[in-house]
């Protein structure tokens, strides 16, 4: 959620923003960056964009840049980032790919993202030629409302739900909330995880690394709000911005079917909170694990 302010939530807005298949092809076609030289991309921001670009989009373009310098038979299995001045929306993002390393098995690559000459963010990601190996995974979690047995979000807004910041941007995701939100004034203060079921707004085509950059995109949307799940607190009563964000991808999956995420904090201290996620299949199967620190700031 870098960079993404979140004003007073309001009731019954109206849902004027793209959504369905038509935000979710625009999204695909923000991370189809643009090649500019070898190793160097460039990518942009949705026309209408909060004042700071969206942390998720950002991150999910930088690992595009790095997917595009490495062979066909590596997948993406790690990625770690810094969030590190807030990106303008209204101006390109210029990304610089760089080859650490390329091994037997493993590739590495780092990747810098820079508007107006300075670095908004970094990436490095770690890749691996596909293995077999031994397996093993925790139970999914149990007792889960089924998704389609929940409100869209249109629905929730249909109905005079509050929508927080997400009824002014594009939604290419599907959320559909086990939990309420942590924008409602309605919520108490929960020591539980925070769960949400997601899937992408529609069909994506078979390419396995804008799954991954989809999910991506996806893990900042609702993981820093999991620590004020544990307050009697809305997010319009706190200043928050993602300061780094970790992904280990385990197993193959496809962002267009749905993802169960479930987001949890253990702590949080000195204005910091630190937020655990995990993404499991409809059928419990673990294939991806978050985690991010991020400024979580009461007015002064």
């Amino acid at each position: 959620m870098h960079g993404v302010s979140t004003p007073a939530s309001t009731d019954a807005a109206a849902d004027d923003q793209p959504h369905g298949q038509v935000a979710l092809d625009e999204l695909v076609t923000l991370l189809d960056l643009e090649q500019l030289e070898v190793n160097l991309f460039r990518g942009v921001s949705p026309p209408h964009s909060p004042t700071r670009v969206f942390g998720g989009q950002v991150a999910g373009q930088a690992l595009v840049a790095a997917g595009r310098t490495v062979p066909d038979d590596r997948e993406v299995h790690s990625l770690h980032a810094y969030f590190i001045r807030p990106g303008d929306p209204r101006v390109p993002i210029v990304y610089e790919a760089e080859r650490v390393r390329d091994g037997r098995s493993f590739t590495t690559r780092r990747v810098m993202a820079i508007q107006h000459g300075e670095a908004i963010f970094s990436l490095s990601a770690s890749f691996q030629q596909r293995q077999d190996g031994i397996e093993h995974s925790e139970p999914g979690p149990v007792d889960v409302p089924d998704p389609e047995s929940l409100p869209s979000f249109t629905e929730r807004m249909a109905a005079g739900g509050e929508s927080g910041w997400l009824d002014r941007v594009p939604r290419p995701i599907d959320m559909r909330f086990v939990d309420e939100p942590v924008w409602s004034s309605t919520r108490r203060a929960s020591d539980g995880p925070t769960r949400v079921w997601m899937r992408a707004d529609g069909t994506l085509p078979d390419d396995r690394l804008l799954h991954v950059c989809m999910l991506t995109y996806a893990s900042d949307l609702t993981l820093l709000g999991s620590v004020i799940a544990r307050h009697d607190l809305a997010t319009a009563q706190v200043q928050m911005a993602s300061l780094d964000h970790a992904m280990w991808f385990h197993r193959p999956f496809r962002a267009d079917e749905w993802l169960l995420y479930t987001c949890y904090s253990p702590t949080a201290s000195g204005s910091r909170g630190l937020a655990t996620g995990t993404f499991t299949t409809a059928d419990g199967t673990l294939i991806a694990t978050t985690v991010q620190e991020g400024l979580v700031r009461l007015p002064r």
